[in-house]
């Protein structure tokens, strides 16, 4: 038997193969010889050990660093020329352009850039000039984009980062779906991981990294309000506190009304949006977020705003509510009308359960990526 098509998969750094956590095995299983890349660390090592998959440690610096990146740049060209890959699928900011770069200067024949957000959005001055380029010069040097969100293809296209006829979205997006089967079988949390909440008070919940591009700032604002009114409720933060944060907005969260209950970063979120009456992102932009498809398997609706990629995670007064980016007058609104009514809020995450079992359940986004890039890997070996 002939082997299946040759794949390289890479991203920056190893804890960003979370975002395609199960995707390598899948495709292994489906005849492709995989080959993944990342810079150094205990999930690249984990992923190497397992049958059918070959791992790459390429060191990359997340921020723009000329001549780290030129070293990262020859590091991939060698990985590149060894492996020889039908298929290069690139994600995540340094990954995609160093990536697409060494696949195109090496004449791979699909190069696949795998547009996930766009940090330039909340970037200004020398910063957003120089995250400007890095996208433009990935997709230039890449075949085909796939964007994970509808949103994020039309900021990219308008933002004049990428040609409309070379990116496009599998189904209606996400970039690795949810596991709703393993959400449902994950165990409660034990006596050692239990959290201070108080029984009978609605639980509004945020989970992701504690940053300024988050918009905690804004749910700062709207906790406030929410207190002003006299919307009792408590705030369940799972997350690490990210280096770019607003330590001010997070001393107002922290300690508006109720004192907030902070986790920390934890492996898996699952249990804790058990424990949510209501999933608040109020975030500035994203790509596709998980959590809100995580929330959405627990049945738990979301909050969230209309930033890029936010706008298409939650169907507006079906599965949660949107509301505009940075308003907090809004935010509240939103807020207190999902915790001021228990049956609401059950129809709510109830739809947003079927949702995301219909259109993001991760077989059916596995799927869809796999066929997209087995068509452009037997479109290249046809002759034209």
């Amino acid at each position: 038997m002939s082997e299946g098509p040759r794949i390289l998969l890479g991203v920056t750094v190893d804890l960003s193969l979370s975002l395609m956590e199960g995707f390598p095995e899948y495709l292994r299983d489906r005849g492709w010889q995989v080959h993944v890349v990342s810079s150094p660390g205990p999930r690249l090592e984990r992923l190497g050990h397992e049958r059918g998959i070959t791992v790459h440690a390429v060191s990359m610096e997340r921020a723009p660093r000329p001549f780290a990146d030129l070293r990262s740049l020859f590091r991939w060209i060698r990985v590149v020329r060894m492996v020889r890959p039908r298929v290069v699928s690139v994600g995540t900011p340094k990954a995609a352009l160093l990536g697409a770069v060494a696949a195109w200067l090496t004449r791979v024949p699909v190069r696949v850039s795998l547009l996930r957000g766009l940090r330039l959005e909340t970037s200004t001055g020398l910063q957003r000039f120089i995250l400007t380029w890095m996208e433009r010069l990935t997709s230039a040097t890449a075949t085909d984009v796939l964007a994970v969100s509808p949103s994020l293809r039309t900021r990219a296209i308008e933002l004049e980062l990428v040609p409309e006829k070379k990116i496009r979205v599998l189904g209606l997006g996400s970039s690795n779906g949810v596991d709703i089967r393993a959400m449902d079988s994950a165990a409660p949390l034990d006596e050692a991981h239990r959290v201070a909440l108080t029984e009978g008070v609605p639980v509004i919940g945020f989970v992701g990294r504690l940053a300024a591009d988050k918009g905690l700032g804004t749910l700062a604002d709207a906790r406030a309000e929410l207190v002003a009114r006299g919307v009792d409720h408590q705030l369940l933060l799972v997350g690490g506190v990210d280096e770019d944060h607003d330590s001010a907005a997070m001393e107002r969260l922290l300690n508006s009304g109720r004192p907030a209950v902070v986790v920390g970063q934890v492996p898996r979120a699952w249990p804790y949006f058990r424990l949510m009456d209501v999933l608040c992102l109020p975030t500035l932009r994203e790509g596709f977020p998980n959590v809100v498809l995580e929330a959405a398997g627990s049945r738990v609706p979301t909050v969230t705003t209309d930033a890029t990629g936010a706008i298409d995670s939650v169907v507006d007064g079906e599965t949660g509510f949107l509301v505009p980016v940075g308003d907090a007058s809004a935010l509240a609104d939103a807020l207190a009308t999902v915790v001021s009514d228990p049956s609401l809020a059950r129809r709510l995450g109830s739809a947003a359960r079927d949702r995301a079992e219909r259109d993001f359940d991760r077989p059916l986004v596995w799927a869809r990526t796999e066929a997209a890039l087995r068509a452009l890997s037997e479109r290249a070996v046809t002759p034209r």
